[in-house]
């Protein structure tokens, strides 16, 4: 099993009021699926969206959401996906920074899972491993909202300016080379 952690870092124009920290777990089982785990610290203010169901939805990230970006090792494409306590997902294909979107046919849709305690919020994204077939490098990206409408975004790096998730500098975790059958 592969396991992994990561803290995501608040991008500096966007103070949280009562969230602490927001931590990533990656585990690859070694069955083929891919387990993230994501932890917010101070689960008393987050907003998190009601339950909808499980299915896809676009316009997550509007709403507490967590999300994993993949680089493709080739080109300048990657994928995009997004999580919602709601248990909605979203998974769209670039081309290129922020060109050619459409939506990324999946095998199966992530499960995802969340619960909370008195100080601590954790949603769970389980994913087909095959998701990562051709990437070299992923990024790991949390939107959170605040029971007071307050808003952050959380990266394991920024640019410069705005928040932008899908820069390169967000593409911070090198994944491992994939091995030859």
């Amino acid at each position: 099993m592969k396991v992994r952690t990561f803290s995501l870092r608040r991008h500096p124009d966007t103070p949280a009021n009562a969230i602490q920290a927001v931590d990533a777990r990656w585990l690859e089982t070694g069955d083929g699926r891919l387990i993230l785990r994501f932890q917010v610290n101070g689960a008393e203010a987050l907003a998190v969206p009601e339950f909808a169901g499980r299915g896809r939805a676009d316009d997550l990230w509007h709403a507490t959401c967590f999300e994993l970006f993949l680089k493709d090792r080739e080109g300048e494409g990657y994928l995009e996906c997004n999580f919602s306590p709601s248990e909605r997902w979203a998974a769209y294909r670039f081309t290129a920074y922020r060109e050619g979107r459409t939506d990324a046919p999946l095998a199966q849709g992530p499960e995802i899972a969340s619960s909370a305690g008195e100080h601590l919020f954790i949603l769970t994204a389980t994913l087909d491993t095959a998701l990562l077939e051709g990437a070299d490098s992923a990024g790991i990206s949390a939107v959170i909202v605040e029971k007071d409408g307050t808003k952050s975004y959380w990266a394991l790096a920024h640019p410069p300016g705005d928040p932008d998730f899908h820069a390169p500098a967000c593409f911070a975790a090198t994944l491992p080379a994939a091995s030859a059958s």
